[in-house]
């Protein structure tokens, strides 16, 4: 069983950085970040919570699909940045919106998470134990930037995308996967508890995560590409195999949008053409898990998707997580 994506919403903070308002603060220019990064411009929350532009991402598509809120019967979160440890995005977003009565969780696979979601989705409807699910991708990934760090500072931006996803008849396949050997590189620690009963010292068995402060994201930027233009070309192969189609037949690739020299890269270990990729980091940067979905809004709105287009979604990030899924538009 396919699935059908019926709604796409989509909502970004006012706020906008370019590379020169970054450059009176930090060491860089203009040109260091687009010619390393391929970003121009990113949207920084203004004071706007996680799941409340999830809520106006998920209003958005929810009009956009047609159904009301009662037509919903489970909401998938995705954030890696979520404003409470408790409760869920998920049933923060259900509460905002209106739903009275839903399953509502949160998952974390990072800037994976909108391809895990939407595999889980797939599963749920294809079981019958849901007819709509809504996805919701929120991030402030700049919660746990360090402005004075600029080779991480630069990269990310915050935003929310959401889509309502149904059954469909169409093709339908996917490949998520993981390699939790590479977790040291990426990650972002909470502080340790005070508290009477304390008489140990955490030990997180890595040297370089306990050094690490809490709060800022570390990242070990060689690492982690080589790392992504691997993994990106792997989950579309390895997506397109189960399909049983070739990479030509791919009408499209949604990425996610971590830095246009992995996305190039990927692409030429694929040997696909760079007009079957669709990139918009230099407007809104990294935002993690909402970037793929933020695509797919982009893309129904401009009228660039056409009814039977294949569309393969590919996802990687901190875990080390990856993966891909192709389905007919």
């Amino acid at each position: 069983m396919g699935l059908t994506i019926k709604g796409t919403g989509m909502y970004v903070p006012d706020v906008i950085a370019d590379n020169d308002d970054f450059a009176k603060i930090v060491d860089t220019s203009d040109e260091w970040i687009t010619t390393r990064t391929g970003i121009k411009t990113r949207h920084i929350t203004n004071g706007e919570l996680a799941f409340q532009m999830g809520a106006e991402a998920a209003r958005m598509a929810i009009k956009d699909a047609g159904i009301e809120v009662e037509d919903v019967d489970m909401v998938l979160g995705t954030t890696v940045t979520a404003d409470c440890l408790t409760p869920s995005m998920a049933c923060l977003v259900a509460k905002e919106i209106g739903i009275e009565d839903a399953v509502c969780m949160d998952l974390n696979a990072a800037c994976a998470g909108y391809v895990f979601a939407l595999d889980i989705a797939q599963k749920y409807l294809e079981c019958g134990d849901c007819k709509t699910v809504l996805i919701v991708s929120s991030e402030i990934v700049t919660r746990m930037v360090d402005y004075t760090d600029r080779s991480t500072c630069v990269l990310f931006g915050d935003g929310a995308a959401a889509t309502v996803v149904t059954k469909g008849d169409g093709l339908y396949s996917s490949v998520i996967k993981s390699s939790p050997q590479g977790a040291d590189k990426i990650f972002t620690k909470l502080p340790v508890p005070e508290n009477p009963f304390k008489t140990g010292t955490a030990d997180w068995g890595d040297e370089r995560m306990n050094d690490a402060p809490t709060g800022f994201m570390q990242m070990q930027g060689n690492d982690v590409y080589k790392f992504a233009t691997t993994a990106m070309p792997q989950a579309v192969e390895a997506a397109a195999e189960k399909a049983g189609i070739s990479l030509e037949e791919i009408d499209l690739i949604i990425p996610h949008q971590a830095n246009i020299r992995i996305v190039q890269t990927a692409m030429k270990r694929l040997k696909m053409p760079k007009e079957k990729c669709y990139v918009n980091i230099q407007d809104y940067g990294n935002i993690s898990s909402a970037c793929i979905p933020l695509g797919l809004c982009q893309l129904k709105e401009q009228g660039q998707l056409k009814k039977g287009d294949k569309i393969c979604v590919v996802g990687f990030g901190a875990g080390l997580t990856y993966g891909a899924a192709i389905f007919e538009w």
